[in-house]
């Protein structure tokens, strides 16, 4: 075929991690899991008004590249069965209430983290008529995760960061 390159084996991207970065990160975040669950993560996406970068990076996390379910980390339907809330998206006004029943549905032991800097702050959208702020100004916060879009492997460093941080906690008392 004319104009196409005779290997088409794909250039390495800048920026992706190698495999043994991401087996690193995703195996201690496992353990973390386990030691504080004694199973498995249970995640629940919750937007609040997002533009859907941030969920397009959610879901790379669950892709062949990631693939968190070999590690014990998985995405629920419902939060009354999730351990963990990821908030996308700055916190609109018609999305507040939401929020906070779908906190007040996840059973304890439960962690909040906002993911991207609309969900931290509001982001680009601070100030807007439809939006209050960030996810903290309804729900308690446990951890940010900034960046527009931030790339799946600080998403998922933050939640081993997380679940180690809460297992030292567990352990001192």
């Amino acid at each position: 075929m004319a104009g196409y390159p005779e290997d088409l084996t794909p250039l390495p991207a800048e920026g992706v991690p190698d495999a043994e970065t991401i087996a690193a990160l995703s195996a201690r975040l496992d353990a973390a899991a386990q030691r504080r669950l004694g199973r498995s993560l249970a995640l629940r996406h919750v937007n609040t008004g997002s533009c859907n970068g941030c969920e397009l990076e959610l879901r790379a996390l669950e892709g062949v590249l990631y693939d968190l379910r070999r590690y014990g980390l998985r995405f629920v339907e419902s939060p009354r069965h999730a351990d963990v809330l990821l908030v996308t998206g700055p916190l609109t006004r018609n999305l507040h209430a939401a929020l906070e029943q779908a906190y007040d549905a996840t059973p304890d032991p439960k962690w909040v983290v906002a993911i991207g800097d609309c969900a931290v702050d509001g982001g680009v959208f601070k100030g807007s008529y439809a939006v209050l702020g960030g996810a903290g100004l309804s729900v308690p916060v446990d951890l940010t995760i900034g960046g527009c879009p931030p790339p799946p492997e600080r998403i998922l460093s933050g939640l081993r960061s997380l679940l180690e941080a809460n297992a030292e906690t567990d352990r001192t008392g």
